[in-house]
């Protein structure tokens, strides 16, 4: 996509994303190491054999045998729903939870970060550039676009849905788990066990380690086709590791140096989720309007060009999410 805007785009595009990559690999490890650090493994170790298992995906050949296995991980969340359902939630407080939303007073200074951390969470440029690396490696041209819409649509609903679960399985603790330490997602997992039992708990951990092994293949490879794309190297998934080293070197490199990471003591892991997606979002406004003015182009688009109710509404989504980032600012720099 950069080729089209010049250089200074094409680094822009590569190094924040790999710096906002790199972070987000970071939480998506504390995740996949919460369950196995309560089985009685070191951290150390848990990182080990969570990082071998995310590395272990590049051995597989071809794109199609990568999507059916990233696919399969992903429908295993399901065991979301399963949690979600034995912790026996009140449909009417939900109801009412929606109805009568309010800003918690703990919030209250900084609920601005909260929403565009929540935004760079739901739609970060990873996501944008690993979608479109993909459907090139995949193959997918023109006459496809209906489908690949549909698919996109179907992955955003389900992605909301088991957000929900999460919500609402978080919200079952509050006010009955003694002890949730804000840092740990273990504490998370042990609460689970205390109040609804193993069955809770040992699935939640499942899904966190499930979820999070998913993502950091994704981020990996988002950054893997950033960096290979932007100096012409060979980056299809179809390669084998030695077709395309430089590709492949990316993908263990970023998994690695995350993984590293987290071993650091004392690193607030809380705030780092949080400013890791607050920043994502931030780097939205940019990408946003870059996609725009590539989706206007003529040339490039032809009769896919933007219509005029797609333009009202793409701008419409750019200027809201840009007064957030400079409401954010105002808050944060000057209040």
């Amino acid at each position: 996509m950069f080729e089209h805007f010049g250089r200074g785009w094409g680094f822009y595009h590569i190094f924040s994303l790999f710096f906002e990559n790199l972070f987000t690999l970071m939480t998506e490890f504390i995740g996949m190491t919460a369950g196995l650090v309560l089985l009685g493994i070191p951290l150390w170790l848990s990182t080990l054999l969570s990082l071998l298992l995310v590395i272990s995906v590049a051995i597989f050949t071809g794109y199609w045998t990568k999507e059916r296995l990233a696919l399969f991980v992903g429908a295993l969340n399901l065991v979301f729903v399963i949690v979600t359902f034995i912790t026996r939630p009140s449909i009417s407080d939900i109801g009412r939870a929606f109805a009568s939303w309010n800003v918690p007073e703990l919030l209250q200074g900084s609920l601005i970060w909260y929403i565009v951390a929540t935004i760079g969470n739901t739609v970060a440029p990873w996501m944008i550039f690993f979608q479109g690396s993909a459907i090139i490696d995949k193959g997918i041209t023109a006459k496809d676009l209906r489908l690949a819409r549909i698919d996109t649509i179907i992955g955003s609903v389900c992605q909301v849905f088991i957000a929900i679960c999460c919500i609402v399985i978080g919200a079952s603790l509050f006010g009955q788990a003694e002890i949730l330490n804000e840092d740990n997602p273990s504490t998370i997992i042990m609460a689970l066990h205390d109040l609804f039992g193993p069955w809770a708990s040992s699935l939640f951990g499942f899904g966190l380690f499930n979820a999070g092994f998913l993502a950091a293949i994704t981020i990996s490879l988002s950054s893997s086709w950033t960096f290979a794309e932007a100096f012409n190297w060979k980056h299809s998934l179809n390669n084998k590791i030695k077709e395309a080293p430089k590709f492949y070197l990316v993908y263990i490199g970023s998994l690695v140096l995350a993984a590293l990471l987290i071993l650091i003591p004392d690193l607030p892991f809380n705030f780092i989720a949080v400013l890791t997606q607050a920043i994502g979002g931030m780097l939205m406004v940019p990408v946003l309007i870059f996609i725009m003015i590539l989706t206007n182009n003529k040339k490039y688009m032809g009769e896919y060009k933007n219509s005029l109710f797609t333009n009202i509404w793409g701008w419409v989504v750019v200027g809201v999410l840009a007064s957030l980032i400079v409401m954010l600012f105002y808050e944060t720099f000057w209040i």
